[in-house]
C-alpha cells in the first residue's frame, strides 16, 4: 500500500511538472539534511532550525541565488503574494541564499513583504543541499518540498523564478491529500 501511495504521488508530482532529479539535486524520499542557520523575518534576525519548522508542518526551502536581483525580487513577492495559500496547506516557506543577515533583513521586509523568512544559505547547507552554483558563492534557483517526516517529497530545480510558486503548492497540497 506504501510502494502504491509513493508512486502514485511521484507520478502526481512529475505531471505537476516537478523534475526528478539525476544527479544534481537530492532525490526525492531522501531525508532532508538537518541545519540551522540566521535568519531574518519582517527586518528582525532570529535562528532558524529545519526540525524546528518540520515539527509543524511540510517546508518550502526554495534557493535563489542573490537578493535585490531581478529573477529573486519577483521570486519572493511570488512567494510573499502565496502565503495564504501555503498556510492553508499547512506548510511553511523559508527562502535560502548566500546573502549576509543585513541583506536579508532588509529583503525580508521589502521583497519577501514581511510573509516569510529568508535565511544565510552558508557553504555546508549549500554543499549538503548540492546547491552551490560552482565558485561563485551563488545557489541555483532550487525548490525543495520536504514532508513534515523530514523527507524531500518534491524537487524543482530552474533557473527561471517562474513556476516555483506554483509547483511546490501543488506538491505542499499533494501532501495533504
Amino acid at each position: 500500500m506504501n510502494r502504491q501511495l509513493t508512486l502514485l504521488a511521484a507520478a502526481a508530482l512529475a505531471a505537476a511538472g516537478f523534475a526528478i532529479p539525476a544527479s544534481a539535486e537530492l532525490p526525492m524520499g531522501e531525508k532532508a539534511p538537518a541545519f540551522t542557520t540566521r535568519a531574518a523575518l519582517a527586518g528582525k534576525e532570529f535562528g532558524f532550525s529545519l526540525s524546528a519548522a518540520l515539527a509543524k508542518g511540510p517546508v518550502v526551502l526554495y534557493f535563489y541565488p542573490k537578493a535585490f536581483t531581478q529573477g529573486c525580487t519577483l521570486e519572493a513577492n511570488a512567494f510573499a503574494d502565496a502565503m495564504p495559500q501555503f498556510r492553508a496547506a499547512g506548510a511553511s516557506v523559508i527562502g535560502m541564499s548566500n546573502d549576509d543577515i543585513e541583506t536579508l533583513k532588509r529583503f525580508s521586509r521589502e521583497e519577501c513583504r514581511d510573509a516569510f523568512p529568508v535565511g544565510v544559505a552558508g557553504g555546508k547547507v549549500t554543499e549538503a543541499y548540492d546547491v552551490a552554483l560552482g565558485k561563485s558563492g551563488l545557489t541555483s534557483r532550487t525548490s525543495y518540498v520536504i514532508a513534515s517526516d523530514g523527507r524531500i517529497a518534491a524537487v524543482h530545480s530552474n533557473s527561471d523564478y517562474r513556476g516555483h510558486v506554483e509547483k511546490t503548492l501543488a506538491a505542499v497540497r499533494a501532501l495533504g491529500k
